[in-house]
């Protein structure tokens, strides 16, 4: 059997193992303890923290969902759920989400400029947009732009919007015409196109049940970074030991230093870091909680408690408030004395690369390099090692997809 390396036994590299582990001998390594990575969870004073986001799963892809359930009991081990989230705008009111389907729901003064917006975008036609920012103003209007989707991405981005390429909204974002809006806010629709607009949670462990199912069985070698990595004349070498292929699911920031030698550009990747907040948060049914205030840095609360009684203790509800960047604990303190549900800090974690940002380059950059080391045996796929702002389901999408190239190329 040839021999294959996969790099990080996060839900990518977990993925890829799996699935190549019949055919090739395959031996993972993961510089953490325990299996995750940017799922990971852990129990703070009997509460579940998700240590960066609150991952969720679902899928449109059926054969993602086919290869997903064989490892799990659906109806014993999971919950489903349907999505209610919820914008808190500036001044204290709740408007559904997504906004576009809940015009209804904001200031008659609003609703008014907001209409003038879509009329005027279907009497123009649909011009096609130049960037984000140019997209968010054409599909939504001015006054949603200003109101909602400037200053809530913003704050997640921390750039100006005109620099992010079109090619990052495939897939996430829901791209309604001025029909589809006014049609949902006549018929009160929700967000049932969107893929997580239903979920499965599992019951207990939050994403780190699922990592730890999908690490069983599987060759990991823990507390094991790899430091080094190189080409021989035949195969490749990970610390000294020698594969006939390797599949990075690391950071691909981190290939210079690993492989010891300059990649084209790789310098020019830029991303941003993630503070997560672990809090008991007020009584509530909602599952996301969006912020576009610019009264505070925070830009959304999760709200895990309600993923699952078990995420909760003592009765009290837990939910996790994301920051761009990094926060002390006296920034951290005052920030959330501002936010809407808050109750009570519990602990904090800042995690520096969780959000991989595109510019009009980046796309290019990572494919050429793909593509260079592809030819010899050397792949990549995850989060970091696509530059893709992946969900979980995407990112088991995309390990299957190369995966599968992987097992064709080698029948």
């Amino acid at each position: 059997m040839k021999t294959v390396a996969v790099i990080g036994a996060g839900i990518s590299g977990l993925t890829v193992a799996q699935r190549l582990k019949d055919r090739f001998n395959v031996k993972v390594f993961e510089k953490e303890s325990r299996p995750g990575g940017l799922i990971k969870c852990e129990r703070i004073d009997g509460y579940l923290y998700h240590k960066v986001g609150g991952h969720v799963f679902n899928s449109k892809q059926q054969n993602t969902l086919d290869w997903f359930w064989r490892f799990f009991d659906k109806e014993n081990e999971f919950v489903k759920a349907e999505r209610n989230a919820i914008i808190a705008m500036p001044d204290s009111s709740l408007v559904g989400y997504p906004i576009e389907n809940h015009i209804y729901m904001l200031k008659s003064e609003y609703v008014q400029k907001i209409v003038g917006d879509l009329l005027s975008i279907a009497k123009n036609g649909d011009s096609s947009p130049e960037n984000f920012e140019d997209f968010l103003i054409k599909r939504f209007g001015s006054t949603l732009f200003s109101l909602y989707f400037c200053p809530y991405n913003e704050k997640i981005w921390k750039t100006d919007l005109k620099n992010i390429p079109l090619s990052w909204l495939s897939g996430k974002l829901p791209m309604p015409t001025v029909e589809d809006i006014i049609y949902n806010n006549f018929c009160r629709a929700g967000e049932n196109k969107m893929v997580h607009s239903a979920f499965y949670y599992p019951r207990n462990n939050g994403s780190q049940f699922i990592a730890n199912r999908l690490a069983e069985n599987l060759n990991i070698a823990y507390s094991s970074p790899a430091v080094a990595i190189k080409k021989t004349a035949k195969q490749w070498t990970v610390n000294a030991e020698c594969f006939d292929m390797v599949v990075f699911c690391g950071n691909i920031k981190d290939l210079p230093s690993i492989m010891s030698t300059d990649i084209k550009n790789i310098d020019k990747l830029t991303f941003h870091g993630t503070t997560t907040v672990l809090c008991e948060i007020e009584q509530n049914p909602y599952s996301w909680i969006y912020l576009p205030s610019q009264d505070y840095a925070a830009h959304r609360i999760i709200c895990t408690g309600n993923f699952s009684v078990s995420n909760n203790a003592d009765g009290k509800m837990s939910g996790t408030v994301e920051f761009t960047d990094k926060l002390d604990r006296n920034e951290i303190n005052l920030q959330l004395a501002k936010i809407p549900f808050f109750r009570k800090y519990i602990t904090h974690q800042y995690t520096p690369c969780t959000y991989p940002v595109q510019d009009a380059a980046t796309r290019q950059i990572v494919s050429s390099l793909k593509e260079e080391m592809a030819t010899g045996g050397f792949y990549f796929t995850g989060r970091f090692a696509d530059w893709e702002y992946y969900n979980m389901d995407a990112a088991i999408d995309a390990a299957m997809l190369l995966a599968d190239k992987i097992l064709t190329k080698n029948s």
